[in-house]
């Protein structure tokens, strides 16, 4: 299998915190970065770091993984590593929210390099690090996870179960079958279409399995059961922290969120003020009376966003709470309040012996907000680790790709099918007709140019008037290019239908492969080799974005 590296700057939608975090010699300020984010991404500094927790919390927290163990069915090997827990390993710790059938291919990455890092980290230190995987199910993002993406022909097929829940609810707990004959009829007909899809075999049977609605499978437990089973292999920890039992393991991080409040939000409104004067994004807009917690309304089970009031008092909704009525809660019923995406990774780390977070972009960026929240509140950062970025070619595929010379970024260049269609078009011109319009340009290009210089020495009007006029000439030339290129895309019917199958499968609708495309259409065409394949690849060897030709 051939394997590829490319530079994190070829790839789409890459932002500059990205880029810089990824190599900060680059940055404009490394040791601004560095303070952001202390741990190197590519070294092994952070398996230096044995996160500490008492033997009465890691007793309480291995008894409430081998439940979770039951609820997915998990592996003896899985079932070893909750055990290594109670025993003093630590954690690499990865997690996503429960997207329908898993969600895209970057679950994949994720859980992959999670498992690799911890391989690696074992190795190294001779300590013991196990794989965790944090289900996020207590976000209310409905539309976000209820939808699972496979190419067909000449389109994006999306699946969904049409979940209706008419409130903002914490998405695990949701039935799959949204309890009534209609949303089980959906369901059916959803699974049906995903086995049309990725062929039947033991994926669409495991797909069954797991969302089967008679057992009044949960949205959470049917991308548990998922994911356990497809890393069964490597002893991969799936857990869903929503209940009350995390909850209280946690508390001490959600209390102080609430006592802490003024000097959280003055210190992250100072990191976004740090991060945009220094020519980045703040991922979380912070704003006055932000609050990192929501609260679950007691009546209705809305997931609502608490906010400070000027009072000093906190609002959920229509409703009012003092910051003793949030405490009393907190203390009767912990699993009522939920931390917010800044929050969660230090309520995640007051849980875990995390020794690293396996994270994609957008959680990398979190992560320099993040920070002051983890100095606050644990008096230390855990160390944020890049997930595998990755798109796998298919040998089809592959054979297209070298007969037009295509590399991905080329492809990714080109943004849509039509454009790509015109480059292949362009390459497969007559030999001549490519001489003889470059000829044209490059002639035109210099005499133009000649033309230009003298005129604006003439006159500063008449040059500006020359490059205007030239600027057209030059529209006009390309314009002739594309002609010639559209041409052959209609002459060669091929030409399309390449292009339109290489944007479909590998930067489907103008993105990233591994953000839209299920993982479980790969894990369908590829069997049980799939996971070994990622994982091997989820090493740190390639500082950017890996192409794995199948």
């Amino acid at each position: 299998m051939d394997v590829q590296c490319y530079p994190i700057s070829t790839v789409p939608g890459t932002t500059a915190l990205l880029r810089d975090f990824l190599d900060p010699s680059a940055a404009a300020d490394p040791a601004l970065l560095r303070r952001w984010y202390p741990t190197e991404p590519f070294g092994f500094d952070w398996t230096k770091q044995a996160p500490e927790l008492t033997p009465e919390h890691r007793d309480r927290l291995t008894a409430l993984l081998l439940e979770e163990a039951a609820r997915f069915g998990a592996s003896p090997a899985a079932r070893e590593n909750i055990e290594q827990i109670r025993n003093g390993a630590s954690a690499v710790v990865t997690g996503q929210q429960v997207a329908l059938f898993g969600g895209p291919l970057l679950t994949l990455l994720k859980a992959a390099t999670a498992i690799r890092k911890a391989q690696d980290a074992t190795t190294r230190t001779g300590r013991p690090h196990v794989p965790i995987f944090w289900l996020a199910s207590e976000d209310h993002d409905l539309a976000e996870v209820d939808q699972a993406a496979f190419p067909v022909k000449s389109e994006i097929e999306t699946l969904t179960l049409g979940v209706e829940t008419g409130r903002p609810l914490p998405v695990g707990g949701l039935r799959v079958g949204n309890n009534s004959d209609a949303g089980r009829a959906r369901l059916e007909a959803t699974l049906d279409r995903a086995g049309e899809l990725i062929g039947w075999g033991p994926v669409a049977d495991l797909l069954r399995e797991c969302y089967a609605a008679e057992q009044g499978t949960t949205l959470a437990v049917a991308f548990g059961k998922l994911l356990t089973a497809i890393f069964s292999e490597f002893g991969l920890i799936v857990m869903d922290a929503c209940s009350r039992g995390f909850h209280e393991l946690g508390a001490p991080v959600l209390r102080a969120a609430i006592e802490r409040a003024a000097a959280l939000e003055t210190a992250l409104l100072t990191r976004s003020d740090e991060l945009t004067r220094s020519g980045y994004h703040a991922q979380v807009l912070v704003t006055p009376g932000h609050s990192l917690l929501f609260l679950l309304d007691a009546e209705t089970g809305a997931r609502l966003p608490l906010r400070r009031t000027p009072d000093a008092h906190w609002k959920a909704g229509a409703r009012s709470y003092s910051t003793a009525d949030l405490l009393a809660i907190l203390d009767s019923a912990p699993e009522r309040l939920s931390p917010n995406a800044l929050l969660r990774p230090v309520f995640q780390d007051a849980i875990l012996p995390t020794a690293a977070y396996i994270a994609g972009p957008a959680e990398i960026a979190y992560f320099a907000q993040s920070a002051v929240v983890y100095e606050t509140l644990l008096c230390r950062v855990t160390p944020v680790l890049p997930r595998l970025s990755a798109t796998l070619v298919e040998p089809a595929l592959a054979k297209v790709m070298g007969s037009h010379e295509l590399d991905l970024p080329q492809l990714w260049a080109e943004k849509t099918p039509e454009a790509l269609a015109l480059r292949l078009g362009a390459r497969a011109m007559p030999i001549e007709l490519k001489r003889k319009l470059s000829a044209a340009g490059n002639a035109l290009d210099a005499e133009l140019g000649a033309l230009t210089e003298y005129m604006t020495a003439m006159s500063s009007e008449l040059g500006r008037a020359a490059g205007v006029s030239a600027n057209k000439m030059r529209y006009q030339m390309n314009r002739l290019r594309r002609m010639a290129a559209s041409f052959e895309v209609q002459r060669e019917a091929s030409l399309r239908k390449h292009a339109n199958a290489l944007m479909l499968n590998l930067f489907p609708e103008g993105h990233l492969q591994e953000r839209l495309i299920a993982g479980v259409y790969f894990l369908a065409r590829y069997g049980d080799g799939l996971p070994k394949l990622l994982v091997e690849n989820a090493g740190q060897e390639c500082p950017g974005h890996r192409v794995l030709y199948l």
